[in-house]
């Protein structure tokens, strides 16, 4: 028998994905970032800055933390696409009284004032959980731990909202880090399908 927490985490986990569906799944012809061709696009911030979603991924993503035994003391991605993950959870594990402070990667330093790469107070230590939005080739994700390892950082694993299954794990495992997808490509697209033959 499902407890009470256990079925109210299950269906946030639902309702997620369903969002991710109506909001964030196009079908059709695409060029992705990489330049390689496919059948469906992501566009993971539909869903990711909206009201409802920024709950649910709070609930869900903390949740697969907790689960994954991942125990990071920070979070947070290259920015823009893990910004409103990293912003969800932290905000929720403040709520759950265990706060995992939020950061965020720039593509680039900054060329002004403090030259950061890394904004949101990070320090040189930190057990940090890198956040991915749609994890194709793994090329963002193994840049943002790139960085994070310049500033001494420990990388206590990568979290991705939906992983496209199309080689970044490999790449992320090949450098020792694990991979939690809350979501694979291949979920997404059968719920899809079943939404469609109703």
């Amino acid at each position: 028998m499902i407890g009470t927490s256990a079925l109210f985490r299950m269906n946030h986990r639902d309702r997620l994905k369903t969002l991710l569906v109506e909001r964030s799944l196009e079908l059709g012809d695409f060029i992705l970032a990489g330049g390689q061709r496919s059948s469906y696009y992501v566009d993971a911030r539909r869903t990711t800055m909206s009201a409802e979603g920024q709950f649910l991924l709070g609930h869900v993503g903390l949740h697969e933390i907790r689960s994954g035994g991942l125990d990071p003391n920070r979070l947070g991605g290259l920015t823009m696409g893990a910004d409103p993950i990293a912003y969800a959870i932290a905000h929720r594990s403040w709520i759950e009284g265990e706060p995992i402070d939020a950061f965020s990667v720039r593509k680039a330093p900054k060329e002004h004032g403090s030259r950061n790469r890394v904004e949101g107070g990070l320090v040189s230590g930190a057990r940090v959980l890198v956040v991915e939005d749609t994890l194709t080739t793994g090329g963002s994700t193994l840049s943002a731990i790139d960085a994070l390892e310049e500033s001494g950082c420990e990388i206590a694993g990568v979290l991705t909202l939906v992983d496209r299954e199309a080689g970044g794990r490999a790449r992320i495992e090949e450098r020792g880090y694990t991979l939690h997808p809350l979501f694979t490509a291949s979920e997404l697209l059968e719920a899809a399908r079943l939404r469609e033959a109703r």
